[in-house]
């Protein structure tokens, strides 16, 4: 291990009670473990202080309504959003990307548009796209990778045309942790006249982010990756492109007014948030938050860097292993390890009480292009140390024993 590794300030295990001693979690990119201030603003909200937002006239509704729309507010505040109203409720990324590829896709893609994705991109930033695609007549074009395994920026300056409505990219991959220069990516977008969406899933727990320096149109995120709860997401969009796009589901809240001649709908955000919403889900996003920014998110980038440089060092050093993506990818490393498939390297570090995910990591086209059907991934987080990267490489190099 390298002295900047050793000497990283966090090791923040302690904060997380699902984490037993001795247990290596690895596979944050899919869920983090959650902190005990985020389970304990959870529990309060169920055992204390629960009532339903936006709808009672009693004291604890009203209460917990601005404590919901405090969250909406901590949210705004964490992107760099210009107003909470632009930040909308959903269940997770997936939903937001969805939202998008419906309503903003319903007015504004027309046949013969085109739809500019990445080779590295998500299954749930390619198929709602595909469908939306089918559903106007658009086409889906496709940008290429690096030789070190980005999004090429250089390609996509090349393929653009005014044709191009909408591009969608991920701000940080899950496969590889390859960071996107976001802004970069928006001025080439703009330039055509396109929207772009970043898929944010992989970015807001590892690097600072403000969608307002960025430019971008749209951004989405999921809380469970973040420290949060599952079940809770955020879609943010300009305030101009929400108020064209109409509601994706209807029913209570996202009206104005209902009569079975003609209903109305809400403004942004509450148009695209139908039915009771995932109260206490909001309330765990924003103590989620409140945790990593107690932290801060510099000292966040700079620990898992660390690690990512030592694990790639270590497992670099093993004859049998491919190491994929860039050196300084974020948070994120993944490999194969020759002759053995993803799935054993997992089982048999799950018996070395090493915990990483195999399998395509819902990125199927990115394997083809590396060229393997599945990848180990070891994912880090505020909870992970250098003993971390030890007892994944001791249990590398016994699956290489095993095998042979």
């Amino acid at each position: 291990m390298s002295d900047e590794t050793r000497e990283a300030p966090l090791d923040r295990v302690a904060d997380f009670p699902a984490i037993p001693d001795g247990w290596a979690y690895l596979d944050t990119a899919a869920t983090a473990q959650k902190p005990q201030v985020v389970i304990d603003a959870i529990a309060r909200a169920y055992s204390e202080t629960y009532a339903t937002v936006h709808r009672g006239v009693y004291q604890r509704s009203a209460d917990m309504t601005r404590a919901y729309e405090a969250a909406r507010n901590s949210v705004a505040r964490f992107i760099g959003a210009g107003t909470p109203d632009e930040i909308v409720f959903v269940r997770g990324a997936t939903e937001a990307i969805n939202l998008v590829a419906h309503s903003w896709a319903a007015t504004q893609l027309k046949p013969g548009d085109r739809i500019l994705l990445s080779m590295l991109e998500h299954h749930s930033n390619i198929v709602p796209w595909q469908m939306a695609a089918e559903r106007v007549g658009a086409a889906i074009d496709v940008v290429p990778l690096t030789a070190d395994h980005r999004i090429d920026l250089d390609a996509m300056a090349r393929m653009l045309t005014p044709q191009h409505k909408m591009v969608a990219l991920a701000h940080v991959s899950n496969v590889l942790g390859s960071v996107l220069d976001a802004r970069r990516a928006t001025e080439l977008a703009h330039d055509v006249g396109a929207k772009i969406l970043l898929d944010g899933c992989q970015a807001v727990p590892r690097i600072a982010v403000d969608v307002a320096a960025i430019g971008c149109d749209f951004y989405v995120f999921s809380g469970h990756k973040l420290y949060g709860p599952t079940g809770i997401g955020v879609l943010w969009g300009r305030a101009e492109l929400l108020a064209q796009m109409p509601p994706y589901q209807g029913g209570g809240s996202m009206i104005d007014r209902v009569s079975f001649a003609k209903t109305t709908y809400a403004p942004p955000p509450g148009r695209f948030e139908a039915g009771t919403p995932h109260i206490v889900g909001a309330l765990g996003l924003a103590a989620a938050i409140d945790y990593v920014e107690g932290i801060g998110l510099a000292a966040i980038h700079a620990h898992e860097t660390a690690l990512v440089r030592d694990a790639r060092a270590a497992l670099g050093a093993i004859n049998s292993v491919r190491l994929f993506g860039p050196e300084d990818s974020a948070g994120i490393v993944s490999f194969a390890i020759e002759g053995v498939h993803p799935h054993d390297v997992g089982t048999i570090l799950d018996e070395e009480r090493v915990a990483i995910r195999a399998g395509h990591h819902c990125a199927q086209p990115l394997m083809e292009v590396l060229g393997v059907d599945a990848t180990a991934r070891a994912s880090f987080a505020v909870y992970n140390g250098p003993r971390d990267i030890e007892a994944l490489v001791r249990g590398v190099e016994r699956v290489t024993r095993i095998f042979g």
